[in-house]
Order: structure tokens, then sequence, then C-alpha cells
């Protein structure tokens, strides 16, 4: 048991990896022309869409959003399971997450780095977080590194004792890291990231917790270099999701 303990990690970090994706600009201009060209806008898959970059903006402006659908991305996320239930208020994305019905969970938990705010201050809707005492931080770290550590000792018992992974899994704190799939459109990842970053440029304000909004970042880099010409019109058009 001891040895199994020594092995209990910690990590402050989010990861994402783009695994593939099927996402440029060209995608939005043939889907959108279909409308007037039918088949012919086919021709419109090879074509240069930097000539097309005012269409694009009409198109994000008047919200005409069923054209930013026709592309696909897929990333590899690595996170703790409390920003995964956040993740599953998305639903236009598809999501395959590892089990812990059907393997040993591994001992990696989140702890909140030293630049993560910690106090909240104020009333839902007109709150703010701010850093916090050192002292507040020290108690923070120390107590989530020992509960961590108590409920996975206590996992462990569990298995030993025979008892199902499936139950076993019940006595584990949501700061366990998971890995999932998670697959989806350009629109459905801008209305992702218009939720889930904080920006003074956006035209609606947004609140999200700081764990989920570190996974976003990440994707939004990914977004910019796959679809540029799109990217930069959601951001002109103050990061609304046509």
């Amino acid at each position: 048991m001891s040895d199994a303990l020594e092995n209990v990690r910690f990590r402050s970090d989010m990861t994402v990896e783009l695994v593939k994706a099927s996402a440029s600009d060209s995608d939005v201009l043939w889907a959108a022309r279909v409308s007037t060209k039918g088949e012919q806008s086919l021709e419109d898959a090879g074509a240069d869409p930097a000539r097309s970059a005012g269409f694009i903006n009409f198109l994000m402006r008047d919200r005409h959003g069923s054209p930013f659908e026709h592309s696909t991305m897929t990333f590899l996320v690595s996170a703790p399971i409390f920003v995964f239930r956040e993740f599953m208020r998305h639903r236009v994305w598809s999501y395959n997450e590892e089990s812990g019905r059907y393997r040993k969970l591994e001992p990696v938990f989140y702890v909140p780095g030293p630049d993560r705010n910690l106090v909240q201050e104020g009333k839902p809707g007109r709150y703010v977080f701010v850093p916090g005492t050192a002292e507040q931080h020290k108690i923070a770290d120390e107590a989530v590194r020992q509960s961590c550590r108590d409920s996975y000792a206590t996992y462990l018992e569990l298995l030993e004792a025979g008892i199902a992974r499936e139950v076993a899994r019940t006595v584990l704190p949501v700061g366990i890291y998971s890995s999932m799939y998670a697959t989806c459109n350009a629109r459905a990842l801008m209305h992702f990231l218009s939720l889930r970053t904080k920006r003074e440029d956006s035209t609606f304000p947004s609140f999200p917790q700081r764990e989920i909004e570190m996974v976003a970042e990440q994707m939004e880099a990914h977004f910019a270099e796959l679809m540029p010409l799109t990217y930069a019109s959601w951001q002109a058009n103050g990061r609304v999701a046509p």
C-alpha cells in the first residue's frame, strides 16, 4: 500500500492535444454557397478562402450559422473530472471518456497552483475571484494533497478487498484526472469558447471556472491556426457564435 501511495502525483495544468481535424475556412464557403450554386458549390472547396474573407464575415455578422458546422475537430483532453462535468453541458459535442468501471484509475490529482485565485468575493453574477493570502494557499495546498492521498488509500483498500472498480471509485474526489476525446464543429467550438473564456472584448461577459478556461485557451489556439479567417471574423464580431 505504501509503495502505491508514493506514486500519487499532483498537477495544476491541463493538456489538450489536437488528435485530428477536418476544418478549414473553405469548408464554410462551399457549405454556404450551395444555397445559390447547388452542386457547383464544390468548386469552392479548393478556392482560395482569403478572397472570400468578406463573405465569411457576412455569415458571421448576420449569424448564418449552419455553414460553420461542416468541419470537425477532435481533441484529447486531460483534466480533472470536475472540468469534464462542466464540459458535458455542451451537448452538441461528442465525448468518450476513460472509465473507472473498466480500469484502475491512476493516482493523479489536481491541486490549485500558486497563481490560482482562491477567494470569491461578491454575490453570484456579480462576484470576482482574488488571489487570497499566502496562508490560505498553504492551507488549500496541504488539505487537497492530504485528502487525495487518503481517498486513494481507501480506493486501494477496497480494490484489494475484492470490491469492484465501479464501486471502489465512489470514494475518489472529482479532482482526480481523467482523459477524454471531445469532438466538435467550428460553430459548437465558438459557442464553447464564448462561454468558457473571459475576455474584455466579448459582446457578452462570461465568468468561467479557471480550470476549464485553461482547456478552452488551448483549444482556441488550435482553432485560430486551423481556420484563421473564421477565427478573425469571430473575434471581430464580439466572440459571439453565429
